[in-house]
């Protein structure tokens, strides 16, 4: 068994972390969570980010063998379809619970049932507990809900993917108030990540540094252990639990989000054309209180 090869890569527009980790065996790898470039303004697409790693990939040598989504994003669009069609058809993965969230966001937008997405979007659906090899090195698939209903966590030999569950240590946890998000599941799911051994390499999904500075990727399970700001050890459940419910109260919605969903709970594609030719995302109207 062999331990991964990790590369970050930042999408500073959104703060959002995407990963491409490797067997330095096999040179076989996997990417996660990839970035399809979104401007909300203007309401269009790019694919600066998913170049970047589609050149990386080109210059390492590296086979990309899935494509991965850790839960459907709220902040930015997914780029796994894309990144799929471009390497030849790399297989797809996400958590199953994704068809609860698909059922709950068909009601918020108001899809037709002939139009709402269902779990035949990815490749794969993953089950807590699910296995794969990528190269030499194992690959454990660990539900982690609490931000959304569908999170997991890949655990990659001694490397833990663990999206928006827990920031670097000093700025704590993932907000856990989107719809089917729960502050006491987060808690949980947060508990079996830090369970994990003390030496894991625990990759966060998203950091917001300054602009002048680089964004923070990884701290280990005995580090958030020693400083983690909202999980640290010897933090009481309901004192988490309060904090996190008191902060999540201020937070407005992400700005891509509404966008975000209608593309990522499709696996990462446009709503199908209208009869123009052009895709249109729907905006649905007063369904979440401002803040």
């Amino acid at each position: 068994m062999a331990n991964p090869v990790v590369q970050p890569f930042f999408d500073r527009p959104t703060g959002s972390l995407q990963y491409v980790f490797h067997c330095p065996d096999t040179l076989q790898g996997a990417v996660v969570d990839p970035v399809w470039n979104y401007d909300p303004r203007s309401v269009a697409t790019w694919e600066e980010s998913a170049d970047e790693i589609a050149a990386y990939l080109r210059e390492t040598g590296i086979t990309p063998v899935w494509i991965l989504d850790t839960h459907p994003h709220a902040d930015h669009l997914s780029a796994a379809r894309i990144l799929s069609e471009r390497l030849g058809g790399v297989p797809r993965g996400i958590g199953e619970k994704v068809r609860e969230v698909q059922a709950l966001w068909q009601k918020l937008y108001n899809w037709r049932a002939a139009e709402t997405p269902d779990g035949s979007c990815w490749d794969r659906l993953f089950a807590d507990g699910d296995s794969f090899m990528v190269g030499n090195v194992p690959v454990r698939v660990m539900l982690s809900p609490g931000h959304t209903l569908a999170s997991v966590t890949y655990v990659a030999g001694d490397a833990a993917f663990v999206h928006d569950t827990l920031m670097m240590p000093e700025s704590g946890s993932s907000r856990a108030d989107f719809p089917g998000g729960s502050a006491a599941v987060l808690w949980d799911s947060l508990q079996a990540i830090l369970s994990l051994p003390a030496d894991t390499r625990l990759y966060v999904g998203h950091d917001y540094p300054a602009a002048d500075a680089a964004p923070g990727c990884m701290a280990t399970v005995a580090e958030h252990l020693a400083q983690n700001a909202h999980v640290k050890a010897g933090t009481a459940r309901e004192a988490f639990i309060a904090r996190r419910e008191a902060r999540d109260a201020t937070l407005a919605l992400p700005e891509r989000m509404i966008a975000a969903l209608q593309v990522n709970l499709r696996g990462g594609a446009l709503p199908p054309p209208e009869d123009d030719g052009h895709s249109y995302l729907k905006m649905p109207v007063n369904r979440f209180a401002p803040r």
